[in-house]
């Protein structure tokens, strides 16, 4: 492995080289943060050639890879004051991740691992809090059992939804530990019942198995049809990057979110969002739990009578819009920033620029160059025909004589009629029949993507 194949940073003395290529988006990005001071948990960078190699033709890391991943956890741990895969004061790390090419939701995450049987006693008594332990552990069951064991998601969301009638709770966060020590339980059984082996245990073996993971989610048929669908290359492979655990589920001053520094609908310079108290960022991301509102305003149109992250965690919001403008500024385009707020300290996770809709497109191009973000030249240059033909879908005139059947919030423009079918194979099959179709599911997820790509229309009863 060449010395550029693994990058550190937030550990000091590490390079000021952002190469995409190698590092990925969101390694390049963190790499930049980190050179803007910015509070981002610290970490490594294994890059894409490495990537590329496991993807193509491996079932184990090389032992020179392996060598030198262990003594960089061993440094991170001294750089925090924790050791990775031991009882006294436990080190935790999340396993993302990035490649050169921007494919949200297409690739794996692995969050909380080094945590097994006897670390999670040790992390309790290190937090002085058994709830929140068991609640991680629970959680790092549940993502290692989907990502690196490809078991089935939904099968832990059932159990999840039986504790909480048991126990008369509405969300995940007003479990008690009793339910939290009895959802990690059951799932490990679930693994053992679904795999044939029991949860691993040994913390090095975890991290292998989920670098192993990581570098072959490039090759998933979810990730193969997203590059198919939107003309990238099969080439190359992902980086992954390895960072200290952060925890937005740590207590009710904690949460994680997605901010976007304009409005990714109508291109408004104001902030756009949506947090999730005492959560992490898979309950965000997923769109199977029901976020709250960033900011006052958005929170006072939808309604809402969940507090804001603005008015709950005001300090927070505050250096999360600083960090905001100066990402902006940094990278000229508007940001999508994933963060996690743990007993309100902030810290951000990553940022990349963000998805947004034709018109909002047009609206922040053009205002990026009035604010002297970009140049004139540049803005057109982001206006090109791709971009501009949404615009011109159709859309429903409503007649005094219609009458709407059932309402919702529309994701995206335009106006579609179709054949309905609930599976995304089936979607795929009616299409190739030369049917319109409109995929309903209760959420979409990314191994949707090929019937989302076959549908001319998607409606969901909740977010994905």
């Amino acid at each position: 492995m060449s010395q550029q194949s693994l990058i550190t940073f937030g550990l000091g003395a590490e390079t000021s080289s952002a190469e995409t290529q190698l590092l990925g988006i969101k390694g390049a990005n963190l790499l930049a943060m980190s050179g803007l001071g910015l509070p981002i948990p610290p970490g490594f960078i294994l890059g894409t050639d490495i990537g590329s190699a496991v993807a193509q033709d491996a079932s184990a890391l090389s032992e020179d890879i392996l060598a030198q991943v262990r003594q960089t956890i061993d440094d991170l741990g001294t750089a925090l004051g924790r050791k990775f895969g031991e009882t006294d004061n436990p080190l935790l790390i999340s396993v993302r991740s990035g490649a050169a090419v921007s494919m949200p939701g297409m690739m794996d995450t692995v969050l909380n691992l080094g945590l097994n049987d006897k670390t999670v006693e040790a992390f309790a008594q290190q937090y002085s809090d058994e709830r929140f332990a068991w609640d991680t552990y629970r959680r790092f069951i549940q993502s290692y059992s989907q990502v690196v064991l490809d078991l089935d998601g939904e099968e832990f969301e059932l159990v999840l939804e039986e504790i909480r009638a048991k126990h008369d709770c509405d969300t995940d966060s007003a479990l008690p530990t009793i339910a939290m020590k009895e959802a990690a339980s059951i799932f490990a059984e679930i693994v053992e019942g679904l795999s044939g082996t029991v949860f691993p245990q040994d913390p090095l073996e975890q991290l292998e198995r989920a670098l192993l993971a990581v570098f072959q989610s490039w090759n998933t048929p979810r990730a193969k049809r997203y590059r198919e669908i939107n003309s990238l290359s099969h080439e190359g492979g992902t980086a992954a990057i390895v960072q200290s655990m952060v925890f937005g589920n740590r207590d009710d001053q904690s949460c994680t979110g997605v901010y976007f520094t304009r409005n990714p609908s109508t291109g408004e310079a104001k902030p756009y969002g949506e947090y999730m108290l005492n959560a992490q960022g898979e309950d965000v991301v997923s769109g199977i739990r029901t976020p709250q509102e960033l900011t006052e305003a958005a929170r006072a149109r939808a309604m809402s009578d969940s507090p804001s992250m603005e008015r709950r965690l005001a300090e927070s919001y505050d250096s999360l819009l600083e960090c905001g403008a100066l990402l902006e500024k940094n990278f000229a385009d508007m940001q999508e920033i994933e963060f996690t707020v743990e007993a309100n300290q902030l810290w951000l996770l990553q940022t990349r620029s963000g998805k947004r809709t034709p018109p909002a497109a047009l609206k922040i191009a053009v205002e990026m160059a009035e604010e002297g973000l970009i140049s004139r030249a540049e803005a057109v240059a982001r206006c090109d025909d791709a971009m501009l033909k949404p615009m011109l879908v159709a859309k429903v005139n409503p007649g005094p004589d219609m009458k709407p059947f059932v309402k919702g919030l529309p994701a995206s423009p335009g106006a579609v009629s179709g054949k309905i079918v609930f599976s995304s194979d089936e979607a795929v099959a009616s299409e190739a029949e030369g049917h319109k179709v409109i995929l309903v599911r209760s959420e979409t997820d990314p191994k949707d993507v090929h019937g989302m790509h076959a549908a001319v229309g998607i409606l969901t009863s909740r977010g994905g």
